[in-house]
Parts: structure tokens; sequence; C-alpha cells
């Protein structure tokens, strides 16, 4: 069994070529295929809901595969659109459903929504990287997360945008070495204590982005009995000295975490 890091490595490592492969497995081909000649015929909510694969597809892509089921609450989120703030979509805590809207914005273009490039072409490639990542996660689920990570951390603004997301929450506290009680604590105090230990801005940094995605995949390991049981003096040298960069105050307040709070 080898490392998170070394299997996050193999995929990342050379990632164009890694999509390339996903896309011409024959199922991903042929499925995606048939959107790119499908999509554009397909002028209502309705149409959209009522083509399977198509919607699948798009689910998929838009990260709402385990949401296919729920057609009656995808219509009542297209109908309403994105527009008003305080339509369905935008009442959503997850925002993948307002992002699913406004891409499929029926509501505002009506029989023209596909006719724009961000419902083609966008999708498919949305797609397959969906499919590496769900492929990735079959053999290492540390491996999908850190992947799902690297694709959404530019875009990440706060702690609480992190915290509304199970996965990004999971990659986060996984990295900083805390506790899975520590997702039990009041919401406010766990986006302090984020604040105080992330630097958001840094994710727009490639290489600084890499150095955190090796910390998690490192303490993931550490912490799951992983192959990688010893941190190699690399990750030390670059991580302030313990795993994950864990200072000896975030050590002593893990030591100390009570249920609820500090």
């Amino acid at each position: 069994m080898i490392s998170t890091l070394l299997q996050y490595q193999m995929v990342t490592g050379n990632l164009n070529r890694s999509l390339k492969v996903t896309s011409q497995d024959p199922q991903v081909a042929r499925e995606s295929a048939y959107y790119l000649k499908t999509i554009g015929t397909i002028k209502s909510v309705e149409e959209f809901l009522d083509n399977d694969r198509v919607y699948a597809f798009a689910m998929k892509a838009m990260g709402l595969e385990d949401m296919t089921y729920a057609k009656a609450f995808m219509k009542k989120a297209l109908n309403d659109g994105v527009d008003k703030r305080d339509s369905f979509a935008n009442r959503l805590a997850d925002k993948r459903y307002a992002e699913f809207v406004k891409t499929f914005n029926f509501s505002r273009y009506g029989p023209t929504t596909t006719t724009f490039s961000r419902t083609q072409k966008p999708i498919v490639d949305a797609y397959v990287r969906q499919t590496l990542e769900v492929k990735s996660g079959e053999s290492n689920e540390a491996v999908r997360l850190a992947l799902y990570f690297s694709r959404k951390a530019a875009t990440l603004k706060n702690s609480y945008e992190v915290l509304a997301d199970r996965a990004l929450q999971q990659v986060v506290l996984t990295t900083l070495g805390l506790p899975k009680e520590f997702a039990a604590a009041n919401i406010d105090k766990q986006a302090a204590l984020i604040t105080n230990r992330v630097k958001f801005e840094d994710f727009k940094d490639p290489a600084k982005l890499d150095m955190f995605l090796k910390r998690f995949a490192t303490m993931w390991d550490l912490q799951n009995g992983g192959p990688q049981a010893a941190v190699s003096p690399a990750v030390i040298l670059n991580t302030g000295g313990t795993p994950g960069g864990i200072g000896q105050d975030l050590l002593a307040r893990i030591q100390s975490f009570k249920l609820g709070g500090f």
C-alpha cells in the first residue's frame, strides 16, 4: 500500500494526462458525446429533467450526483432562478445549487439557456474532472478529498465557506490535526480558529497550496494508520516543525478540547 501523498502526486504530477485518460474511458466518452449532441435541443426545465442522461450528466459535473434523485427539489431551484436574493437556491447554505441554477438559468434565458457555451464543453470538462476524483477516491478517499480541495481552494475567501462544505472542512481539520469532535464545536469558534491558522490568500499560490495538501496527505495517513506513519524531514521543515504545521499552542488546545467549545 502506497502513501496518500504518493497516490495524490501520481494523479496530479501530470494532471492533463490523467484527465485525458479519464475522458477516453468508453463510458465517459459515450456519455460526453451524448450530452454534447443533446443539450442544445433542450429548451425548458421540464425537458431538462425528463432527459435522465443529460440531467444526471449535468448533476455529476456540478458535484451534485448524490442529489440526482431529487427532481422535485431541483425543479423548484431551477424554476425559481437566482436573480432574487431570496430565491430558493440562494437561500441554501450549499452554494453548489446556486451555481447549478446560474449555469442552467432557464428562469432568465428560457429556451436559449442551452445555447450558451457554459452549458456545453465546460460541463463535459467538469464531468471528466468529477469522474477522475471519484475514481481516485475508490482506492483512497483522501486523494479524492485533496483533488476536490485543490479545485475549490482558489475561490475560498473565509472559514465559513470551508465549514459549509463537509469535504473542505475535513481537509482543513485534518491538516490542522484537529480531532473529529471539533466539528461539533460552536461554529463561530471553529471559524475563528481556522481563520487564525489558515491564510486563504495562500491558496491562490500553487506552491503554497501544494504544501498545504502535502500536509493534509501526511496528517491523513498519520491519523488513519496509513503507510506514511512517520513524517519526512522535508515536511517537518516546511510546516513549522510539527506535522501539518501544528504549533505547540494548538496542540495544547487540542489536548484540552471539550465538546461545545474551548
